[in-house]
């Protein structure tokens, strides 16, 4: 197994559950040889990642998950082995997570409309007890406070019935196309990857952005199944572009993994070296 690498974890810098040092252990304690730490909207997560990385002997793989929209859809936009030092990147990710806060105020409303009231220092308060105070707050932290207020009773209910695409309290504010993002990463120095496209159902627009200069295709992810992570990795081969694959893990709450455990999907240890640059 230390020759696979899982590159789409969360952490407490954004919606995840763990720290990141925690992830890179993690790792380690399944067998991993590398890791990516690719948080929503920010790479504050990525100095402690580095240093528990060098502790525990594993390649850490510095990364983001970038917001954007296009046809109505959000669409993610991993970016891997950039300078995460980069200030003008730094500056444009703060643009997104403004976007993100104003998100969160939206669905709130739109809750508080539909008999759910909950109010933003409650989300707020979950965020803190996550985070280290320099995260972004998502949806994650809006589902736990409405499974605290005993309105459903789970987190995944919560995306299945209100906060998931096209669901009853789903907004979707302007934000940044998808190719904006790939500029970003690119002119930081990375490698721009389409997540999780089989989220999206739309195989035309995934294409799109891959022919317009994105570098590959999130193939393998925990929300896909074989039939998919088969066809996106065709279509990434077909065009001479990168396959990638990850858990998107994000945390465990009573024994259930938000989209999968860590570890649950990984690519050769190759992968990770050569968005590194080191291969």
């Amino acid at each position: 197994m230390n020759n696979r690498a899982d590159l789409h974890t969360h952490t407490t810098a954004s919606d995840g559950m763990n720290r990141p040092a925690d992830n890179v252990r993690m790792a380690k304690e399944r067998g991993l040889g590398a890791i990516a730490i690719t948080d929503h909207d920010t790479v504050a997560g990525i100095p402690e990642a580095l240093e528990a990385g060098r502790e525990h002997g594993i390649l850490v793989v510095p990364g983001v998950e970038i917001s954007t929209a296009a046809r109505g859809k959000d669409i993610h936009i991993l970016g891997y082995g950039f300078d995460y030092r980069d200030e003008r990147l730094i500056s444009r990710l703060l643009t997104l997570r403004d976007t993100r806060n104003s998100r969160n105020a939206l669905i709130i409303a739109r809750l508080n409309e539909l008999g759910m009231p909950i109010t933003i220092e409650e989300v707020e308060a979950v965020a803190a007890k996550s985070s280290r105070g320099d995260g972004s707050i998502g949806r994650p932290h809006i589902a736990q406070v409405l499974v605290n207020r005993g309105y459903v009773s789970n987190r995944q209910e919560v995306f299945d019935r209100l906060l998931g695409d096209g669901k009853a309290a789903y907004v979707n504010p302007p934000r940044i196309d998808p190719m904006t993002a790939v500029e970003w990463i690119h002119e930081a120095g990375g490698k721009a990857i389409v997540a999780h496209p089989g989220l999206y159902d739309d195989d035309e627009l995934v294409a799109a952005i891959l022919d317009g200069g994105a570098d590959g295709l999130e193939a393998y992810h925990s929300d896909h199944d074989e039939a998919e992570e088969s066809k996106y990795a065709s279509m990434a081969a077909e065009r001479g572009k990168r396959i990638t694959g990850g858990s998107d893990y994000h945390g465990s709450r009573e024994g259930i993994a938000f989209h999968g455990e860590l570890g649950n999907r990984t690519v050769e240890l190759s992968v990770a070296e050569m968005l590194l640059g080191q291969a």
